[in-house]
């Protein structure tokens, strides 16, 4: 059985499944995917995610509000704590840093950054981290606030093994996505090889980043199977070995029975 540690289910297209998400989840649950994390990006569509699977004991969420959002409501630390005491929620985020697509001065991510770390350990809940472009200044305030009380997952790695490592020394895992399925993708290949097995996860990000074979189309949770042989390829074990790595790890995280 796999997890995907990391997919967006509201923003799926539903069309290949009748419009219906329940039809969905039981196509994903056939394909012997055991649990999902449902990651939130903003506060608008919070509500929304949340009561879409509320039904769902397989599904957990996240709410934070991620980096590049900029025209919506800022987060307070108060507003996630207090959206965070949800026992359906398992995690804050996703949150962090992205130099690529916001530019000029970008103190306002990293005040947000910071307030989503402060949150999470006053919930006591691990952080879900997006970086990109950004390596250096998001471990410097992951020290800085001491986010290794908490931890988390780097989430959709693409960095270099000098970046995983500072990231396993401040309590974080490693997920890894559909980009671990292309050819170009060499410094995460040398990661994914390297990687202590108890700190490895994988995820989707659905309905993005698809993977080979699917590439260039719309992702779906159930594609997690994809990434999962590929890194179990680069490591020279099983999928059922990476399955039950993944899986173990996903729950010594979120510390879930």
């Amino acid at each position: 059985m796999l997890i995907d540690s990391h997919c967006h289910l509201d923003r799926l297209d539903l069309k290949p499944y009748q419009n219906d998400f329940s039809c969905l989840m039981e196509h994903i649950r056939a394909q012997q995917i055991e649990h999902l994390l449902c990651i939130a990006i903003d506060l608008e569509a919070y509500p929304a995610m949340r009561e879409l699977v509320a039904d769902y004991d397989d599904i957990s969420v996240t709410v934070g509000v991620h980096p590049n959002e900029h025209e919506g409501q800022e987060p307070t630390i108060a507003e996630l704590i207090a959206l965070g005491q949800d026992e359906k929620v398992i995690g804050i985020g996703e949150t962090g840093l992205d130099y690529f697509r916001s530019e000029g001065d970008l103190t306002w991510q990293h005040n947000r950054f910071r307030n989503h770390i402060h949150a999470a350990k006053t919930l006591n809940k691990p952080l879900i981290i997006h970086t990109r472009e950004a390596k250096q200044d998001a471990l410097d305030i992951l020290r800085e606030e001491n986010a290794g009380e908490v931890g988390g997952i780097i989430h959709c790695f693409t960095e270099d093994w000098e970046f995983a490592k500072a990231a396993l020394d401040l309590n974080f895992y490693i997920s890894f996505s559909g980009i671990v399925t292309f050819n170009s993708a060499k410094n995460i290949h040398e990661v994914a090889k390297k990687l202590p097995a108890d700190r490895l996860l994988i995820e989707t990000d659905s309905p993005y980043l698809s993977p080979v074979p699917h590439r260039g189309r719309p992702n779906y949770p159930h594609y997690v199977t994809h990434v999962a042989q590929t890194v179990a390829d680069l490591r020279g074990i099983s999928l059922n070995s990476i399955a039950d790595i993944s899986t173990r790890n996903f729950y010594t995280l979120f510390k879930k029975s």
